[in-house]
């Protein structure tokens, strides 16, 4: 028998629950330059056939300097998984609420983004909780691209004080 156990093969080892978590807690999502291979990625994915997201020549006759990311491309940078949150909470977490975003300058190929999602609610319930993210997306530029929120619901501790 070896000491191995798959349980203890994790990302993170130490689980957070609702009530470790405080307001302004950011979570930092790598950076990723807007390539036209991912740009190809997310028409294979999406089925969204428009020229403007795969045609260059369509795009600079349009007065465009490249291809134009569509929003939800623009959005899926924000997904928590490609940071730490969802390995933080694989033993808190009960679902994924809603999200909601706002598109506020265009992105191209060749763009670098830099996501990020900030705390900005903690709603308490007796046994379970919502935790609030603001979700932003810079350019390269420092310009806000996108501006969200994103809503979970994550268990309290055991024996954690009800409301």
């Amino acid at each position: 028998m070896s000491d191995f156990d798959p349980a203890q093969h994790r990302m993170v080892q130490e689980q957070r629950w609702f009530d470790d978590f405080r307001i302004g807690e950011r979570f930092l999502l790598p950076s990723r330059t807007m390539t036209e291979a991912v740009f190809l990625a997310f028409q294979a994915a999406s089925g969204d056939a428009h020229p403007v997201h795969y045609d260059v020549e369509y795009c600079r006759a349009r007065g465009y300097p490249h291809l134009l990311a569509h929003g939800l491309q623009t959005l899926a940078q924000t997904a928590p998984g490609a940071g730490l949150f969802p390995y933080i909470v694989e033993e808190s977490l009960v679902g994924f609420l809603e999200q909601s975003s706002r598109f506020l300058k265009p992105v191209f190929a060749g763009d670098t983004l830099y996501p990020a999602l900030e705390i900005d609610e903690l709603t308490p319930n007796r046994s379970t909780g919502v935790l609030g993210f603001r979700s932003t997306v810079h350019n390269q530029r420092r310009e806000l691209v996108l501006e969200g929120r994103q809503r979970y619901l994550l268990r309290r501790r055991t024996g954690a004080p009800s409301q």
